[in-house]
């Protein structure tokens, strides 16, 4: 028997509405599972990264171990990393955020440090003039100027970590990676496509909120026509 003209999924179509109203739950319980992977390993990472940076701006001797090792980790293949992070999480979602974390620190590292190390050395010394002490220097002066290029390595962060998540489907947590690698396994076509589809639009929105973000967050670097 041949399947029915109207019945796309019997067909295997790559684009097929009625995947779409089927699968709706699986759907949503996989794109919140992606979102929450992403969110939780990108704010541990800063979590992480802020101290890591004010280290090496702070103290020069650290830089350099503390740039070295974060480059190394962004230099492991993702399945072997998550290899390396199995005997202590086991086949967890932490063993998946772990690994999103150690991939972010190099971008979050480096951008803070950069936006750190370009705040004008006079704006420091006009601050202490006014009584600012090191706290308040940081979190009303340094931090803000810094901000820019700290936003630019979050939506790098951000872009890279909504990719990466789809390898946790090789211990079951990957969220829409789990459709991508069991579509690939059966040919299902339609799930392949949809599940990859919602990946990019969640990079593309992630990096778009979090560009607005910025813009609001920095008025002062919009340009003034």
């Amino acid at each position: 028997m041949t399947a029915p003209p109207d019945d796309c999924l019997a067909r295997n179509e790559w684009i097929c509405g009625a995947y779409l109203t089927s699968r709706r739950e699986i759907l949503m319980d996989a794109t919140l599972q992606h979102l929450q992977l992403t969110a939780v390993s990108l704010l541990l990472g800063l979590v992480i990264a802020l101290p890591l940076a004010l280290a090496a701006r702070h103290r020069r001797w650290a830089a350099g171990p503390v740039l070295g090792v974060t480059t190394v980790l962004y230099t492991i293949p993702s399945l072997a990393m998550f290899s390396l992070l199995l005997p202590v999480y086991g086949l967890s979602a932490a063993l998946v955020v772990a690994g999103l974390v150690l991939y972010s620190l190099t971008l979050l590292v480096r951008n803070i440090l950069a936006g750190l190390r370009a705040v004008p050395e006079e704006t420091r010394q006009a601050a202490r003039g006014m009584g600012y002490g090191p706290l308040r220097l940081l979190l009303t002066v340094e931090l803000p100027l810094a901000l820019p290029a700290a936003m630019a390595g979050l939506r790098i962060a951000a872009v890279s970590a909504v990719s990466l998540v789809t390898v946790g489907a090789i211990v079951g947590f990957g969220g829409l990676g789990n459709l991508i690698y069991s579509g690939m396994n059966t040919y299902f076509k339609a799930q392949v496509l949809t599940a990859s589809v919602l990946c990019v639009v969640i990079a593309v929105a992630a990096d778009l909120l979090l560009l607005g973000a910025q813009r609001l967050l920095t008025p002062w670097t919009r340009r003034t026509p």
